[in-house]
């Protein structure tokens, strides 16, 4: 499903260096490599939960790895989760589940200049309405959660990015969307693009160029050497 690489201390770019690399499989758990990839360990089985939609390790603190449960993909057989998860030893222990009613979630995204501030971009149940379907943020390491951008019981988030050189600027991308065991709709007039530039304290939604009427499942990347350039 995702794959993150820790570097530490990040700065260093030897010739040799040993590359720390976790891999979250949609239906297989999280899996961690520290020698790039040659041998790999299971590193989430104490959880019990199969099901990985993101993986997220913190630029600024490489044993700080996030891990958001249940894929996000919207096909029948697709597995959920409970919740998003912490660990702070490099997966060697995790914390309890996180917004346990989220089922699937598309991004985790954390701040470089604060490990404790973390972005959660939760699509919510598949199979019905409600449960935690938002834009999450927590700024204390995940005692307490915000949903910055709450738009309806069928609409949640399937992707969040962060600008490079601006940790407060984000874009997001809204997915509404409902399955039935005889039918999906995969795509609404609630799905689009959103960005803040203060942190997720306020979101607009972002309309030029883009195109109009129902929207399916969006994906985003920023451009590293020029953040002005975003790609949807």
């Amino acid at each position: 499903a995702e794959i993150a690489v820790a570097e530490n201390p990040p700065s260093v770019r030897g010739g040799r260096l040993g590359t720390v690399i976790y891999i979250a499989a949609a239906t297989g758990g999280v899996w961690k490599s520290t020698n790039a990839g040659v041998s790999w360990t299971s590193v989430f089985d104490s959880a019990r939960v199969p099901s990985i939609g993101a993986v997220s390790v913190a630029p600024s603190n490489s044993d700080i790895v996030w891990v958001g449960a249940g894929e996000p993909q919207n096909m029948r057989s697709s597995s959920w989760g409970n919740g998003v998860y912490k660990s702070a030893d490099g997966g060697r222990t995790w914390s309890g589940p996180m917004l346990p009613g989220s089922q699937h979630i598309g991004r985790i995204v954390i701040d470089p200049r604060d490990p404790n501030v973390v972005y959660v971009a939760a699509l919510g149940p598949l199979w019905t309405a409600g449960g935690e379907r938002g834009l999450y943020k927590t700024s204390d390491g995940g005692k307490t959660w915000t949903n910055t951008k709450e738009i309806s019981r069928f609409t949640g988030f399937t992707e969040v990015v962060m600008d490079p050189l601006n940790p407060d600027v984000l874009y997001a991308a809204a997915l509404q969307r409902e399955r039935r065991a005889y039918s999906f709709l995969p795509a609404g007039p609630e799905s689009g693009i959103y960005k803040t530039t203060d942190g997720a304290t306020a979101w607009t939604r972002l309309t030029q160029g883009l195109p109009t009427g129902e929207l399916g499942r969006i994906g985003l990347s920023v451009c590293r050497s020029r953040p002005n350039t975003v790609y949807a």
